[in-house]
């Protein structure tokens, strides 16, 4: 790569003074401006023979960079330290050990953090800005580098020949939906009505330049419009100062200008009014800059109103007192809004001299006219608090020491953010998306890397859940989430489960007692709590249930209260049951046919689990004689099997032609055109009839949907399942009683 020519330094040194002179109010020690110079010549000897897409010297974008930072955004020397050097790539260039050696450690951090940043994703940023933003403000620890983005971005859009086309839109997606909004809350409106115009003239450049060619085609009659309405308020404003001085109160002066407002505003109120660019009624907007005391200045300010609403009457619903209570970014001033004929209306923007600097300048003039030149950039304590909290009002009550954020943010695979206290992990993530999710994680990929559930995340992690239909909640996930969400949701499966158990022992404490000729009473039950150490009734079925307590030990304490129960006698079984029952795992002896005629038998499918030709299994003989069919996974075959054992019978199925129901139930992301992808599956490309379809989407776009279906067999299910799990979007299909 060949080195800059002697013309060309000669030209990038006399830019690079040329940018010292224009810093030099704000930037101005010679310990400063010695660091400034040493990141300047050491990026010259860096970038030496490197330019830009558009053929310049790439000293000149570092330099225009630095120039900006002080000028426009109201930074200081270690900012344009870090704009010469942001581009340093830390693993083939300079160390971050050697980078805060030669330049100091807060220049690194605002380098790192640069960094840090620059690395997000910011393609689905626009579906939820807000958290987005917040975010990013999160990741970093000097505000600064946040900032030095800003100045970036600006400096890209001013020269977007020196930008790759393709990076080109990222960059406008991130102005439209990071930046502007920052820019707006830190009061810095000049570089915010740039990046809107700039902005529009790339999303829309056709409406900009109709808009444009109007104004241009209407501005001789509006500038002497403009002229007779600041005639008219300059002579009210000159009558009221007379009579001030007459009553020998202060005097102030005064200047007015006027202005047409930006076209990017101009479109905003066309699309909002829903009105072409004739009829929007407020195009123009009139300054009053007011020269007075400080002490002096609200007063001043309501003098000017009233001369000028005593002229012109005011639409009282557009008064904006931002000086009475100033905006989080320090913004004063007081705008009203009047009528100049039946068809014209004016802003008037009334402010004093200082006022006017803050808005122009934002945060930085604020702390400048307090006084701070020395230390210019004291507003950057107030930065992070001003753009996470705009409902502030005062500065003077927002000092404090400011904390990194007690957050993070986490991507799901679609780029959606989900926020999670610090400490979250995998499992309290999975919770956060939806709670089937939570309930059936597995585990995850973390940035493409295979983890457990107690992994712990960390901000801007992107995490695929991994889901398994074998896994359920268990007590010990109590000690892997930090969240409260996922806590309850824990917490609650594992009551249910923990009442279904009890309810499950319960029944069989009962049979039990039963066979013992003993009775079930709250004096047995009580007896046998305290023999166990137990609370309560609760603990005693639940363990009976899962076994903890052998059904052996409770028959040799009760025996041991009650004597030998009596034999259990024998009870009858319709002969014609009796020959046809056999063990169901013996393939070779005679099941129960299901679908031949049988005599003196009669069958029905038991509803409690809809089984269908294929499933798995077993009869049990009710109270009438007749067979209920019932899978073996059914929710109540455990009890009917312990109650009622002799009353099983085996059972199978024959080549039954068969329209049973069948429900599945579908979980997944709701993305459009899923539900019409489903319906196609089952009723066009499978020929499978829906009886009902039910779905429900959460706000975070998870849904979760119950289809009944009618249905041939088993094997007719199970393909139609697996085609739709298929189908992108679809996280889970499992089939349900």
């Amino acid at each position: 790569m060949a080195s800059y020519t002697s013309l060309e330094i000669l030209s990038i040194q006399q830019a690079y003074e040329t940018m010292l002179v224009d810093i030099s109010p704000s930037v101005n020690a010679p310990e400063h401006l010695a660091l400034i110079d040493k990141a300047y010549r050491y990026c010259l000897e860096k970038y030496d023979g490197r330019y830009t897409l558009s053929g310049k010297a790439y000293m000149y974008h570092l330099i225009d960079m630095a120039r900006i930072a002080v000028v426009e955004v109201g930074l200081g020397y270690i900012s344009v330290v870090a704009a010469f050097l942001h581009g340093i790539d830390y693993k083939k260039g300079m160390t971050v050990k050697e980078l805060q050696e030669q330049f100091g450690r807060t220049v690194a951090i605002v380098l790192e953090d640069f960094s840090e940043i620059s690395k997000l994703d910011t393609e689905k940023v626009a579906y939820n800005s807000d958290t987005f933003q917040v975010m990013f403000l999160s990741l970093v620890d000097d505000m600064r580098s946040v900032l030095l983005k800003i100045v970036h971005r600006v400096y890209d859009v001013r020269n977007q020949n020196d930008v790759v086309p393709d990076r080109l839109a990222k960059y406008f997606h991130e102005i439209k939906y990071i930046y502007i909004p920052i820019v707006h809350r830190l009061g810095l409106y000049k570089l915010k009505a740039e990046l809107e115009e700039k902005l529009m003239l790339y999303e829309n450049p056709a409406m900009f330049h109709e808009i444009e060619a109007k104004i241009q085609a209407t501005h001789e009659a509006r500038r002497k419009t403009a002229e007779d309405f600041i005639s008219r308020i300059s002579e009210s404003i000159d009558a009221e100062l007379e009579r001030t001085k007459k009553n020998g109160k202060h005097k102030y002066s005064y200047s007015v200008k006027w202005r047409l407002k930006s076209i990017p505003s101009i479109y905003a109120k066309m699309r909002a009014q829903n009105v072409p660019f004739e009829e929007v009624f407020d195009l123009m907007a009139a300054r009053v800059i007011i020269h007075c005391a400080l002490k002096d200045e609200q007063e001043c300010c309501w003098s000017v109103y009233s001369a000028i609403t005593n002229l012109f009457d005011p639409m009282p619903e557009r008064l904006r007192d931002w000086i009475t209570k100033p905006k989080a970014s320090g913004y004063e001033s007081l705008h009203t809004t009047v009528k100049y004929d039946d068809k014209l209306w004016f802003e008037v923007q009334i402010r004093t001299t200082r006022m006017d600097e803050i808005a122009e300048t934002g945060q930085a003039a604020h702390y400048l006219y307090k006084g701070e030149k020395e230390t210019s950039e004291e507003w950057l304590l107030n930065v992070r608090e001003v753009l996470e909290n705009p409902s502030l009002v005062s500065f003077e009550n927002s000092y404090r020491k400011l904390y990194k954020s007690d957050k993070i943010f986490i991507f799901t695979p679609e780029g959606d953010l989900k926020q999670l206290p610090i400490g979250s992990t995998v499992l309290d993530f999975a919770y956060e998306v939806h709670t089937h999710v939570g309930e059936t994680c597995n585990g995850a990929r973390v940035n493409g890397r295979m983890v457990p559930i107690r992994h712990q995340l960390t901000n801007g992690d992107k995490v695929e859940i991994i889901t398994s239909k074998r896994q359920s909640p268990r007590a010990d996930w109590l000690n892997v989430v930090v969240t409260e969400k996922a806590k309850n949701k824990i917490r609650r499966y594992l009551k249910e489960e923990e009442l279904k158990e009890s309810e499950m022992g319960k029944g069989m404490l009962q049979r039990r007692l039963k066979n013992w000729k003993l009775p079930f009473s709250e004096t047995v039950v009580d007896m046998l709590v305290k023999e166990f150490k137990l609370e309560n009734s609760l603990q005693l079925y639940h363990q009976i249930s899962t076994e903890k307590i052998d059904i052996a030990d409770v028959k040799r304490f009760l025996t041991a209260k009650f004597g030998e129960s009596q034999e259990k006698t024998e009870r009858t079984v319709p002969e014609q049951i009796e020959t046809s029952r056999k063990d169901q795992s013996n393939e070779t002896e005679e099941s129960l046919c299901i679908g031949e005629d049988i005599d003196n038998v009669t069958y029905k499918l038991a509803k409690c689990c809809n089984p269908i030709p294929g499933d798995h299994v077993f009869g049990f003989v009710t109270s009438d004689g007749t067979i209920s069919i019932h899978r073996v996974n059914c929710p109540n075959a455990k009890s009917l099997q312990q109650r009622y054992g002799y009353r099983i019978i085996n059972v199978k199925w024959t080549g039954i032609e068969s329209d049973s129901q069948a429900t599945i139930r579908i979980y997944g992301h709701d993305v459009m055109g899923l539900l019409g992808k489903i319906t196609k599956v089952i009723s066009d490309d499978l020929e499978v009839n829906m009886k009902n379809i039910v779905f429900n989407t959460d706000k975070e776009g998870y849904f979760d949907g119950k289809i009944v279906l009618q249905i041939s067999d088993v094997v007719a299910l199970e393909q139609l399942m697996v085609r739709i799990k298929a189908i992108d979007g679809i996280m889970d299909v499992v089939r349900i009683d």
